[in-house]
């Protein structure tokens, strides 16, 4: 199943709500930090299926596909 355009433009307008990087698009968060969550869990509810699915945009070398909507 391919995420809808909508969930595509959220990743890449929404900012990160708290933390080290808050204010920070999350599509714009270091890779390195995803991999911390992806090891010590991702938060509960949709920042976290969205912080999943950047840490999988990036593990994969998709990031150049969401240049077209920012």
């Amino acid at each position: 199943m391919f995420p809808d355009k909508e969930y595509l433009l959220k990743l890449v307008k929404t900012r990160m709500p708290y933390g080290k990087y808050q204010g920070r698009l999350l599509i714009d968060l270091p890779e390195g930090y995803l991999v911390w969550f992806a090891q010590n869990g991702f938060p509960e509810g949709a920042l976290g299926d969205m912080l999943r699915s950047v840490y999988e945009i990036k593990q994969n070398g998709l990031e150049y596909l969401l240049k077209p909507l920012r």
